[in-house]
């Protein structure tokens, strides 16, 4: 069985990302560079802890909810790729946010679920 790569090959002050959107004292959020939507952002720890990541998807949930509620974008998605066959490129932990919008696509049931092609659609 292959393990999954951790970030121990990989320190913080190699990831790729550049465009700086905000930082705090335990992560940095970047906008990605191939976003899927407009604004789609990567909440990024500064150190590869349960902690840290945690801060970080909590603080992307609560970002998508005040996007929300001032009525910047309808809905959004968060994910994490973890592992080659999941996608994972960049071998540092982050978290995506992808603000959504009505007609962003034809038919958005099965969220996340697309990520496999085909599977999305669950209602077939």
């Amino acid at each position: 069985m292959q393990k999954i790569r951790r970030s121990k090959n990989m320190k913080f002050e190699d990831i790729p990302w550049k465009k700086i959107r905000t930082e705090t004292e335990t992560f940095i959020v970047f906008e990605d560079a191939f976003p899927v939507t407009k604004d789609h952002l990567l909440f990024v720890p500064k150190e590869d802890t349960h902690d840290c990541l945690a801060t970080c998807y909590t603080c992307a949930y609560l970002t998508g909810k005040y996007w929300v509620d001032m009525g910047y974008c309808d809905s959004f998605n968060i994910g994490q790729n973890i592992g080659k066959e999941a996608g994972q490129t960049v071998v540092w932990p982050h978290i995506h946010f992808i603000p959504r919008r009505k007609g962003d696509m034809e038919d958005p049931r099965g969220g996340v679920r697309h990520v496999i092609p085909e599977k999305g659609n669950y209602k077939l």
